[in-house]
């Protein structure tokens, strides 16, 4: 029997009722720093892996270390769901290891009632087409999107035979054995596979600082505000985007959709406002000025585009006449991002300062003839750019396997979950 046919098998003749979330778990409640001297185990936005669903790594915190938003306490079978950057899809299942421990409040804690539906049966609805399309419609804000607890838990699931609650479960549980299966068997090749992208990034990484670090030749080490100007954009919004107008960078979009140098833009901004705009040009370097990390603070791609674009205000395009990948990929080593730290305010967002930006220096290869500067420039970018396009582009390689694995999963799990909607019964 197929999977599709196990479904319309274990639903034959079962009434299927679509039920908020809310209506579905308990209420979760806060810690009391103030009240306990204990350490807990604090699940940060980053510990939870996108690609294995799984936590990764914790800190151990007390009242004295613990950051203003380690704030919610879990229980086993809790089902953890990121409320920042939502689309993203960070969620897991709370096990045993992490009972008792203390998550961030960009997590939203879904605790089942489970005389009515199975911890895994949300946590298989959260990574459904449906959920994410849900999402889309509504999290709000472009550099930062996110999603209120109350709007993930207005999304409605189908609880299949509602009004016997044993054979409810029973549904349930077959269903969630299948796509378990499924699941278990992605996440492990998974795993396996982005373990061994991690170890070639971490390869990558060492061997262009190393190659960057310019320990030996004829090199001199000049401040950026030497070798170019920055020049801030223009403030546009979400609101602002369309299909077809003026290609844009969106300050957000440099550390979460780009890598090291691009030359086609994932967003348009209406055409009425070019002259109230800001841009880059080609050759360009495109730097994000704020950020929740350092790492995202500064973050550079070289734009190679054919024609300019408009950049954010909370951006910068730094326009100077070296190698444009030279340059980003430089600001993309630990060198790089440990002096531009320094020169990064803290506050609710991390913010870099342009002044002491323009100090950061950066190495000029033989800086007393720009031919043969440029061509050493160009020969270490070719270098750098094989090794970035089998650790980075999602058509190549290990990521692209990791890609099809998870499309495998995603495939039998929204067969498996093509419950009718109401309106689709009532057709």
């Amino acid at each position: 029997m197929s999977d599709v046919g196990l479904l319309e098998n274990l639903l034959n003749g079962v009434t299927v009722e679509w039920i908020a979330l809310r209506e579905l778990t308990l209420p979760t409640s806060n810690i009391k720093w103030k009240d306990t001297d204990q350490s807990h185990k604090y699940i940060d936005l980053t510990s939870v892996s996108i690609e294995t669903k799984a936590i990764l790594e914790t800190s151990e915190v007390t009242k004295s270390t613990a950051p203003s938003r380690a704030q919610k306490l879990v229980e086993k079978d809790d089902v953890l769901f990121a409320t920042t950057r939502p689309t993203q899809l960070r969620y897991c299942l709370i096990g045993d290891d992490y009972a008792g421990a203390v998550a961030s409040t960009g997590y939203c804690v879904l605790r089942a009632k489970t005389s009515i539906v199975l911890p895994k049966w949300i946590l298989h609805w959260l990574g459904s087409k449906g959920f994410k399309e849900y999402l889309e419609e509504n999290q709000s804000g472009s550099a930062y999107p996110a999603v209120s607890d109350a709007k993930v838990k207005d999304f409605k699931i189908p609880v299949p035979c509602p009004e016997n609650p044993q054979k409810s479960l029973e549904i349930q549980s077959e269903i969630v054995r299948i796509l378990d299966t499924f699941f278990e068997l992605t996440a492990e090749l998974t795993a396996e596979l982005t373990a061994e992208l991690t170890a070639r990034k971490k390869q990558y990484s060492h061997y262009r600082d190393r190659l960057l670090s310019f320990e030996d030749g004829d090199v001199e080490w000049k401040a950026l505000g030497k070798i170019g100007e920055f020049i801030r954009g223009k403030r546009f919004t979400k609101a602002d985007f369309v299909e077809d107008g003026i290609p844009a960078i969106h300050y957000g979009e440099i550390y979460t959709r780009y890598g090291v140098f691009a030359d086609q833009v994932y967003s348009r901004v209406r055409r009425d406002l070019a002259n109230s705009l800001r841009y880059a040009k080609p050759g360009d370097v495109v730097i994000a000025s704020v950020g929740e990390t350092i790492e995202d603070v500064g973050k550079a791609v070289a734009w190679i585009g054919s024609e300019q674009i408009a950049i954010h205000d909370d951006s910068y395009a730094f326009r100077h006449d070296m190698n444009p990948k030279f340059v980003s990929y430089f600001m993309q080593t630990a060198g790089f991002i440990s002096d531009k730290a320094k020169h990064v305010s803290s506050g609710k967002v991390n913010r870099l300062l342009i002044n002491g930006m323009q100090k950061v220096r950066i190495p000029v290869p033989f800086p007393n003839d720009p031919q043969m500067s440029l061509a050493e420039q160009g020969r270490i970018v070719n270098i750098l750019d094989k090794f970035d396009a089998l650790t980075n582009s999602i058509t190549e390689g290990l990521p692209r396997e990791i890609e099809l694995r998870q499309k495998q999963y995603t495939y039998y799990r929204d067969l498996l979950l093509s419950f009718p909607k109401p309106e689709e019964v009532e057709a």
